[in-house]
């Protein structure tokens, strides 16, 4: 994509620790991380403790991980945190929080006295890690996500802007369990990532009983090797076998490098330590925090003094020149799918913008983003089919400022609903575009279906759910979606459909389209997508039976038009009709109800209200009641 041409990025990290005047012995430096291991645990016991809530036994099993990571191994600068070439940091066992706050208060990047406002409404210090700290890439919590965040992270370094940052994700055994850490793996090892190193934390414990593998840190070594990964395994408490694992990462190339970590859940606590019972559970304020605090002292916090994270290259990258989209460029009456017209519309926002990154899971020649990796090979990436790890690469992409489309089946998709749930939380910007939606989609069968998705998009905190009926319409919504800053989710359908608007006509984030009106109309439909053409047909019938037919497009189903919504329900008797091809829980009737449930307008809607079978489109259509004939059926009714 792009390349600093004032930066120099040395593929050796071997750079060892610098005090401000000296290097240390390996002696010291053990003893010295040794020693910041234990005031981070320290630091954990204490922030929980305060809080009343919180997981430090967690915490105090990563201790030695932590503390060699931000204080030997990552190249980071603690005052600028977001520096694009510095070394990322993936928490992905997200409830450690407490430790990851720790390290960055040693740092230097936050007073330690601020670790005391853990879990306050007033802190950004949160349960969990989110975005709202500079720090934190990606929001985690939710576990088995944080390797699939950090292969996004990891293939931004390696083959886009081609600095040498590596990414580091720190799992706990437990979540090892999820088959996405699994997806993200394959992947990892498929894209070469030698610049990611994962650190699993095998403390043997979960949060009601021991996990499935318990301590038997060798078949978790073998699991990772299966997968073509260069892998160790180290006893996660020795800072000395920490570091030759961390110095032989630097040595493979082509492969990712997983250090298996053996470590005791609750280490260093007499009381806790390798015991069951203590998840989620703080050391109550008094005797017993002190107790635990006496026991860490007890194992020695001096020797850390002058400890100094190793810096990153002082430099920056150039930043991206973005230019408006060129428009589209199709006939009125024209039938194109807007499936296709998404594949155009990505081609022509990769060239006006070089931060555009295209993802797809093994779908790309249905949903048309093999027209982008045709013209912009170098800035598309096959996720396969792994749903879930290709939502989580994009949010890693887009944390790292790419401008991220990720494209399946829109029922597949929603196979990665919790990730996109944590890509809200992490406020990430990612775009997906769900294809094949509906039982227009024809003989496939419901299990092809998006019938959900409208439903599953609308739930997302500050997300946008854009419906184009037609292509011009279809190639703005990527356009709208690239500028919107949080999710955006784009409908696209099967069939083709014919052109109904200009090259030139405006489209808005919250605005709708009124593609038919008179002065005598009886009824306003609200709809988009192929059933926006049913309806044109319905009204062409019902004019010639003395109904006139209002018909919005809705084309933004969230956030809805209110305005244009009311403007057309006063002018047709405070009654409007929607209709979909979706289930009638949460998708556009229930959009357009919602809007106006406080304006004593009449909301009447045709969806999608059984299981589906296979069946050609038409007969589909009819079949569940969303097509010409049963809406002029409806209308009638109505308004009788």
């Amino acid at each position: 994509m792009w390349k600093s041409q004032e930066c120099v990025f040395s593929l050796d990290h071997s750079y060892g620790l610098l005090l401000p005047s000296e290097s240390m012995d390996r002696e010291k430096l053990i003893k010295a991380l040794s020693a910041k291991a234990n005031k981070l645990r320290i630091h954990s016991i204490r922030a929980t403790s305060v809080a009343g809530s919180g997981h430090p036994t967690t915490c105090l099993s990563c201790a030695e991980i932590v503390a060699t990571l931000f204080f030997h191994e990552m190249r980071y600068d603690p005052k600028n945190p977001r520096n694009p070439v510095s070394d990322r940091f993936v928490l992905s066992k997200g409830h450690a929080a407490p430790i990851l706050y720790a390290a960055w208060a040693e740092a230097g990047f936050m007073p330690v006295e601020q670790l005391l406002t853990l879990r306050r409404i007033d802190s950004d210090l949160e349960g969990h890690p989110t975005p709202r700290l500079p720090f934190v890439d990606v929001a985690t919590g939710s576990l088995g996500q944080g390797l699939g965040a950090g292969v996004g992270i990891a293939l931004n370094s390696k083959y886009l802007d081609k600095t040498n940052y590596r990414t580091y994700v720190l799992l706990g055994d437990g979540e090892v369990a999820e088959g996405a850490v699994w997806e993200a793996a394959e992947v990892a090892s498929y894209y070469k990532l030698d610049n990611l190193i994962a650190i699993v934390d095998v403390n043997r414990l979960g949060q009601s009983q021991h996990t499935m593998l318990q301590h038997q840190v060798e078949v978790y070594k073998a699991r990772f090797e299966a997968f073509g990964w260069e892998a160790v395994t180290v006893d996660g408490h020795n800072v000395a076998e920490l570091l030759d694992a961390f110095s032989k990462a630097h040595t493979v190339k082509d492969k990712p490098f997983v250090i298996v970590a053996k470590t005791f859940k609750g280490r260093g606590v007499s009381f806790a330590e390798d015991k069951d019972g203590w998840h989620g559970k703080p050391f109550k304020k008094g005797e017993e925090e002190e107790r635990a605090i006496a026991d860490i002292m007890a194992l020695g916090i001096e020797g850390d003094e002058g400890l100094i994270p190793p810096a990153p290259p002082q430099c920056d990258l150039p930043k991206p020149e973005k230019n408006p989209m060129a428009p589209p460029n199709y006939k009125i009456g024209d039938m194109v799918a807007t499936r296709e017209a998404y594949g155009d519309g990505l081609v022509k926002l990769g060239a006006a913008d070089p931060t555009v990154v295209v993802l797809d899971g093994d779908t790309k020649n249905s949903t048309y983003s093999e027209k982008f990796l045709k013209v912009y090979p170098d800035r598309f990436f096959e996720g396969f089919i792994a749903e879930q790890n290709v939502i989580s690469m994009a949010t890693g992409l887009a944390a790292r400022g790419k401008t991220v489309f990720a494209s399946s089946f829109a029922v597949f998709l929603s196979r990665g609903f919790d990730q996109v749930r944590m890509a809200g939380i992490s406020q990430s910007n990612i775009n997906l575009c769900g294809s094949h939606v509906g039982v227009s989609i024809g003989e496939d069968g419901p299990s092809q279906m998006g019938l959900e998705d409208l439903a599953l998009f609308r739930a997302i905190p500050n997300s946008i759910v854009l419906y184009p009926s037609d292509a011009v319409a279809t190639e703005r919504a990527v356009a709208l979606s690239a500028a919107h800053p949080g999710i955006a989710y784009i409908r696209t359908s099967r069939p083709k459909t014919p052109v109904i608007y200009s090259n030139d006509e405006p489209f808005a984030v919250g605005k709708a389209k009124v593609v038919r009106k008179s002065e005598n109309d009886a009824i306003t439909i609200v709809t988009g997508g192929v059933t926006l053409f049913e309806a044109l047909k319905a009204a062409d019938a019902l004019s010639k039976r003395g109904i006139g037919v209002r018909i919005v497009d809705i084309f933004s189903v969230k956030p809805v038009d209110r305005e244009t919504l009311l403007e057309c329900a006063r002018a047709t008797k405070k009654l409007i009709l929607t209709v979909e091809d979706h289930y009638a829980e949460g998708g556009i009737g229930e959009a357009v109800a919602a809007a106006l449930a406080d304006s004593a307008v009449r909301v009447e809607r045709l969806a999608v209200r059984e299981l589906p079978r296979s069946g050609k489109p038409e007969e589909l259509l009819a079949k569940y009641q969303i097509d010409a004939l049963a809406i002029e059926k409806k209308v009638e009714e109505l308004v009788r």
